[in-house]
């Protein structure tokens, strides 16, 4: 399953020429519903189809250009998704992706492909880190709201008896070549693992999260998500007091990580951090009220579309579910906008939210009735 990132974005933004068809789908995992989706499915390739030929393509070029989705029908393919289904098809282009995210039926067909239903999985709303630590394992997992995923660990102790066997090696290594002694020409202690005190297990455990957040430190580094602790509760302050990583967040998941699926770990990681993104999403509509009139914001798609295209726009907010049809033309700095959608149109709050975050802006997308500004769509721009 290919996962769907801001680099992927890129290629879909990017590689394309010509007519793009997108098609969005809600999808199943088990039940009865499942033997529905192909039936939705079929429905949607002839809706694409008939966009197609009524924008001028031979109805024969049309399926020619639909068939490798038709591929996708079989049995197997309905038994293995995830919560929806987007796909992508254009000249010798086709990409599909299953995402934790229950779309509405839709399809687009204009000169490039529609992103913002995706937009949920790449807005820093909602992208954290949750570290697994126990005595016996360390896991590592990058989540969102909707999903998570573990990573590959590297350069980081899988366990307390791996970091103490490497970290006695190192003392005897260094001991034996006369290059570490202790304070006043003692020697280094070394760990033997039998018969530890509880003051010599906590510094045992502070020696094996010292090694395990160098290698956090150097896989995250020049990140700013928020970083959760899952484990038993008195380890918490032990990893704090060896961390460096300047975005933990206080609390965490307790319990024994060791005999809990990804997905629960998950649910509970989402209740820690909730709360820090909510913070932050209050704290910009505040900041875009206070704002307010000084040129430094815009709910006015007329103004945004064009602040995204060229780097302006430091933090957008955009409604589900709703689309802005028209055109922008970057050479002239023109927009226009259609109450219906004609040919040659995209989606306007697609393209700003698009151009947003490949230009290094926040983009939230959220209900509605939460944009500033009573309005789909609100800015505040960088200068």
């Amino acid at each position: 399953m290919k996962l769907f990132s801001i680099d992927e974005a890129k290629i879909l933004i990017e590689q394309p020429k010509g007519t793009c068809v997108s098609i969005y789908m809600p999808t199943h995992k088990l039940g009865t519903q499942t033997q529905q989706d192909p039936i939705r499915f079929k429905n949607l390739l002839k809706e694409a189809e008939d966009k197609l030929i009524a924008g001028g393509m031979r109805p024969q070029d049309a399926r020619d250009m639909l068939a490798r989705a038709q591929q996708l029908d079989d049995y197997q393919f309905w038994q293995h998704q995830s919560d929806g289904l987007a796909i992508f098809i254009a000249e010798n282009f086709f990409s599909y992706y299953q995402v934790p995210i229950s779309f509405d039926e839709l399809v687009v067909v204009t000169d490039r492909f529609h992103l913002k239903p995706l937009l949920q999985l790449l807005t820093d709303d909602g992208r954290f880190y949750l570290l697994a630590l126990s005595q016996n394992q360390i896991r590592l997992f990058q989540g969102t709201r909707y999903s998570i995923s573990e990573i590959d660990l590297e350069d980081v102790p899988q366990n307390i008896a791996e970091a103490l066997r490497y970290d006695v090696f190192e003392k005897q290594l260094q001991f034996h070549t006369g290059t570490a002694q202790g304070r006043g020409g003692d020697r280094a202690a070394i760990f033997h693992g039998q018969g530890a005190g509880e003051e010599e297990q906590k510094d045992n455990i502070l020696r094996y999260f010292r090694q395990v957040d160098s290698g956090i430190q150097e896989l995250l580094k020049n990140q700013q998500y928020p970083l959760v602790l899952a484990g038993v509760e008195y380890l918490f302050p032990i990893y704090k007091e060896a961390n460096n990583y300047p975005h933990l967040i206080d609390g965490g998941v307790t319990g024994n990580p060791d005999i809990s699926k990804p997905e629960e770990l998950h649910a509970q990681a989402w209740e820690v951090v909730q709360p820090h993104f909510q913070k932050k999403q209050k704290e910009l509509v505040e900041r875009y009220q206070e704002l307010a009139g000084t040129g430094q914001t815009s709910d006015n798609i007329l103004e945004i579309v064009p602040a995204a295209y060229f780097q302006r726009v430091d933090s957008l907010f955009v409604g589900t579910g709703i689309q802005k049809w028209g055109t922008f033309d970057p050479e002239n700095n023109q927009v226009e906008v259609h109450d219906e959608q004609q040919t040659g149109d995209e989606d306007l709050m697609d393209l700003a939210a698009i151009h947003t975050l490949i230009n290094s802006g926040n983009v939230y997308v959220v209900d509605p009735e939460s944009v500033p500004g009573n309005s789909s769509i609100a800015a505040i721009f960088r200068y």
